[in-house]
């Protein structure tokens, strides 16, 4: 009888070991290789519709890839949707803000890995670090070229949000990005240029609905 025991209780340790051990390769997987999301806002309408199920490549947080212009990527939210981008400036005041985040290990690995209370946003990579950054007369221009937006509709406007106009030079390691919904985005025209530290993911293949399967292109 206590042999029966001693086998029945081996059998469970041994089935909680082989669960521990799947969830911490899942949970590895989700946060170096890649996870599905689904598309909760309209911001990037009509490229990205809400619902649509799409597969994200976080090997660009795991190597620290420099996304390229074009790319429509994931990040941490930041915690001020708002602020002021003053003309030619190149301060940290272009830098989307990111205050009271967790500092305990547990907090850490919740937050960042668990992604638990952790809000982040899908938008487009416009301008790249180093580069000039306008937006005037309806229209995006980098380095004081027009930018060819070839995945907009025909017609549409980028205003600069909530001033007359949008000029500022992209700091290092940082990136400027738009939704293509630029009517009603809130992106780096509210918030300032994203960190490279804050990358999440780079929007890789839409896998729902399958009538649109496939990988999404710049």
């Amino acid at each position: 009888m206590k042999e029966e025991i001693k086998s029945r209780i081996k059998d469970i340790l041994e089935w909680i070991v082989c669960i521990i051990i799947a969830l911490i390769i899942a949970i590895a997987f989700r946060y170096y290789i890649g996870t599905p999301t689904i598309v909760q806002q309209r911001s990037m309408v009509p490229t990205l519709q809400p619902d649509q199920r799409l597969w994200l490549n976080r090997w660009v947080r795991t190597t620290k890839k420099m996304p390229s212009r074009g790319d429509i990527i994931t990040f941490e939210a930041p915690t001020d949707k708002y602020t002021t981008l003053t003309q030619n400036e190149l301060s940290e005041s272009v830098i989307a803000r990111y205050v009271d985040e967790p500092t305990s290990l547990w907090g850490k690995f919740s937050y960042y890995v668990l992604e638990i209370g952790k809000t982040s946003y899908i938008k487009r990579v416009i301008g790249l670090p180093g580069e000039h950054v306008e937006i005037k007369d309806g229209n995006v221009y980098i380095d004081n070229q027009k930018l060819d937006e070839n995945y907009l509709p025909s017609g549409l406007v980028t205003d600069a949000g909530s001033g007359s106009c949008i000029d500022v030079v992209v700091p290092q390691n940082c990136l400027f990005v738009m939704g293509d919904n630029r009517s009603g985005s809130t992106d780096s025209r509210c918030f300032g240029c994203i960190p490279l530290e804050k990358v999440e993911s780079k929007v890789w293949i839409r896998i729902w609905p399958f009538s649109l399967f496939g990988k999404i292109d710049k």
